[in-house]
């Protein structure tokens, strides 16, 4: 078994359920950002469940029960994949969340300054602007123009970050470079793609060429 192991149903009897009861710590990770969103505890019933369904399934310790998460709020975790460790006895869970994960109706349940978002909360404000009136805001403006003007748009932020390298100028090679990923990410919502589609391409890449 690698390192990290992609898990289904038929090979969830490799896993270690003997030191904690029977119970696996499970990290909920979003897919799309790469944000730690919680962390819960499953059985193997609940891993079953949440393999062989579409939503996260844990088991409660303080109910002693089974907890679809979002049973009542309904902001569910749709599961992506699901990994184990090197050991064998932790999870990771890749999710889409339907809504806040955390009661206090934030993202996620950790403090946000101190979890690893890459780009996630752009993408969230850019995939908020779809569909608003296009005198709203520029992020909705530039969703309601053609995909052409907002392609040009990339390629003219692509120079200024160029001409901002050769000057050497640090300071305006990040603003520039700022402008050049907003104005990616517009671009790829535009498409219904996410900046997620852009690191897994990177990522088969990397392995292809190993």
């Amino acid at each position: 078994m690698t390192a990290t192991t992609k898990l289904d149903l038929e090979n969830l009897n490799t896993l270690d359920w003997s030191k904690q009861n029977g119970l696996l710590p499970a990290i909920i990770q979003n897919q799309a950002t790469g944000q730690i969103l919680m962390q819960g505890y499953m059985s193997q019933e609940a891993l079953q469940l949440t393999l062989s369904g579409k939503d996260v399934v844990f088991w409660s310790r303080s109910k002693n029960r089974l907890w679809k998460k979002g049973e009542t709020s309904g902001n569910t975790l749709r599961l992506v994949e699901a990994y184990t460790d090197c050991d064998r006895d932790s999870l990771l869970i890749l999710a889409d969340p339907q809504g806040p994960t955390c009661h206090l109706d934030r993202d996620s349940c950790f403090d946000p300054s101190t979890t690893f978002d890459r780009l996630g909360w752009l993408e969230n404000i850019i995939q908020s602007r779809k569909g608003l009136a296009a005198d709203s805001s520029y992020t909705a403006k530039l969703l309601s123009e053609t995909i052409d003007r907002v392609a040009k748009k990339v390629g003219e932020e692509g120079v200024e970050v160029a001409i901002a390298a050769a000057k050497q100028d640090d300071n305006e090679l990040i603003d520039e470079s700022s402008d050049l990923i907003y104005h990616l990410l517009v671009l790829l919502s535009h498409r219904g793609l996410n900046f997620s589609d852009v690191s897994n391409r990177l990522k088969q890449r990397h392995q292809q060429r190993q």
